[in-house]
């Protein structure tokens, strides 16, 4: 699937949304959350730079790994964020 700025592997997203639940399509809106927070993904060698993010869709917290290819967003995985990732994004967001 491809758009102005997204893009992702049909098979990968079907095998997403069938582990987690969550669309590629959805998850996209992750990313207009002002209050979204990123960091690198260096737990391995991936030989590309990830990133994950933190980011409010519709009132659900979602995790997105995704990498930059050129000009665009290619979305990795996405998922519920877990009870630690909820715990970081509402402390990074705390006043």
């Amino acid at each position: 699937m491809q758009d102005n700025l997204f893009e992702w592997d049909d098979t990968k997203a079907a095998i997403n949304w069938r582990n987690h639940g969550v669309a590629f399509s959805y998850a996209v809106k992750a990313f207009r959350d002002l209050f979204a927070v990123e960091w690198i993904d260096d737990r391995e060698n991936y030989d590309e730079e990830r990133v994950n993010l933190l980011g409010m869709c519709n009132g659900v917290l979602l995790h997105v790994t995704y990498t930059e290819r050129g000009d665009r967003i290619r979305l990795i995985s996405a998922r519920r964020a877990e009870k630690h990732e909820q715990n970081y994004y509402y402390s990074e967001n705390s006043i």
